[in-house]
């Protein structure tokens, strides 16, 4: 059931993430924040009317086309599906269709919100929609079939999707003064957004066919695959997400509101960029030293309970451990985009994203199927190989992207001393937290996960700041203001 819930889900997420946030980001926000700069917020509130109405008829069209073609797609995305576990996948597919594309249009909403700096009403919606779900599934009641919860959840996260709009229109309506819907592409600005659009939107696509390969590699592996590794992608997404997206889409419309000469605005990107590179290194490389050394930890925190057993720990573990490879570079590469979006060059990171998916597909492909039993490994362990290939992938892309990026803009980079501090203080603060796994067998996983990864944290945070890491300082600096305004 959970293979055909994870499976389903991604159809229709497709949807979502080929139009929605890295779309807009990429193609919208540069357009609309320089005409923020330029003082020019009528004309800036034309193009988020046009933007809007574009993406609703289009959305629209596609989520009719999904529900009707649904059947095909998912011989598609997981053509070793058969029997209940398709049926169930493609009866979710239809249901799941409609929110994706209300989440577009939430993403739209965050498009606005950034670009006037409102960072926290944007990414904070989201949790009504997972509030959404986890109040359709208490409301069910219990006990109920896995096919009714899958079903239950599905039509929660249609319910989300909806009042994840809702929460952030009014103040959307309220910064743009009026909303003022308009099909015409025909005006510069609105032609500037499109032009953009169509090779973010096809370099989203190409990843986006990438990860289908993954599901579609999976399905043929040893059942549970297809779950396990949905598993690892969450915990794989969540640093991806607080600090490499966070941190690009803060900086995306500041760069874009970028003035003065070519020079100028050269040497204001870089100061941007080192800066946001050494803060994104400084939370992500702990993220994947804990991914390999304490991800069973992780893990079993969150997933170990009712049918979720410690093998199936392990097994999500090993998975988890194999998307470490290259998390920095997945993380460190949305913010080297994010700079090429503000130049208004989209053709670029497209092409590089070309070659990251070719070699992710021929390396999942090999690392999946005939690598394990080469290697005398169960069958099962090829879903480890899928998430290692995709990271070796994604450093060559990164490798790409700042190349090209550093000759265009002047050098840029992370000192090799500070990534050598963090990578070492974060293998020493890993042992730490090693150490107290054997002593603290036995005990309920949460318990575990509270103990090893406060000291784990602890540790990294301690070393760091005796290292003299100035992004400690910096943390510090913000918690104090943060206390400071809410003890006024």
């Amino acid at each position: 059931m959970a293979d055909a819930f994870n499976a389903a889900f991604r159809i229709p997420n497709f949807l979502q993430n080929m139009f929605g946030e890295g779309v807009l980001s990429a193609s919208f926000i540069p357009v609309y924040a320089r005409l923020l700069a330029e003082g020019k917020r009528e004309e800036a509130g034309r193009v988020a009317g046009a933007v809007f109405a574009l993406l609703a008829l289009v959305s629209s069209l596609l989520v009719l086309l999904g529900v009707l073609a649904t059947p095909l797609l998912l011989n598609l995305i997981a053509p070793g599906f058969s029997g209940a576990r398709r049926e169930l996948a493609i009866q979710l597919v239809r249901i799941f269709f409609p929110g994706a594309g209300l989440l577009v249009l939430s993403a739209w909403c965050l498009g606005v919100l950034n670009s006037h700096r409102q960072f926290f009403l944007s990414y904070a919606a989201p949790i009504v929609w997972n509030l959404a779900i986890i109040a359709a599934l208490i409301l069910s009641g219990s006990p109920v079939a896995p096919e009714s919860l899958a079903r239950t959840a599905a039509w929660g996260s249609v319910a989300g999707s909806a009042l994840q709009i809702g929460v952030q229109l009014p103040t959307v309506l309220r910064l743009l003064g009026s909303l003022r819907l308009s099909l015409d592409t025909s005006w510069e600005p609105v032609r500037a957004v499109t032009r953009n659009f169509i090779p973010v939107f096809i370099g989203r696509g190409v990843v986006q066919v990438s990860a289908f390969i993954d599901t579609l590699l999976a399905s043929f592996i040893p059942q549970g695959a297809v779950a396990a590794l949905s598993y690892a992608q969450i915990l794989y997404t969540l640093p991806v997400s607080l600090f490499g997206m966070s941190v690009s889409a803060a900086e995306l419309p500041i760069m874009s509101s970028a003035l003065g000469s070519d020079q100028e605005v050269s040497s204001y990107l870089r100061l941007r960029l080192e800066t946001g590179l050494r803060q994104i290194a400084y939370f992500v490389v702990p993220a994947a030293i804990a991914f390999v050394a304490l991800g069973d930890v992780l893990i079993g925190a969150l997933y170990q309970s009712g049918q979720f057993r410690r093998q199936d720990t392990l097994y999500t573990w090993g998975i988890l451990a194999g998307s470490a490879v290259g998390l920095l570079a997945s993380t460190l590469g949305r913010l080297y985009a994010s700079t090429y979006y503000a130049l208004r060059d989209t053709r670029t990171p497209l092409r590089f994203a070309l070659i990251r998916v070719g070699l992710t597909t021929a390396l999942g492909y090999l690392c999946a199927i005939p690598l394990p039993p080469l290697l005398g490994l169960d069958p099962k362990w090829g879903a480890a190989g899928l998430t290692a290939s995709a990271g070796a992938a994604g450093w060559v892309e990164f490798a790409l992207l700042r190349g090209t990026l550093n000759r265009k803009i002047g050098p840029t980079s992370i000192p090799a001393r500070l990534l050598a501090t963090l990578w070492g203080t974060a293998v020493v603060a890993a042992a730490a937290g090693w150490l107290l796994k054997p002593v603290l067998q036995g005990r309920h996983p949460v318990i575990v996960a509270v103990a090893v990864l406060s000291t784990y944290g602890f540790t990294y945070i301690a070393g760091t700041a005796l290292a003299g890491v100035p992004e400690v300082g910096a943390i510090k600096d913000r918690v104090g203001r943060l206390v400071g305004w809410r003890s006024g």
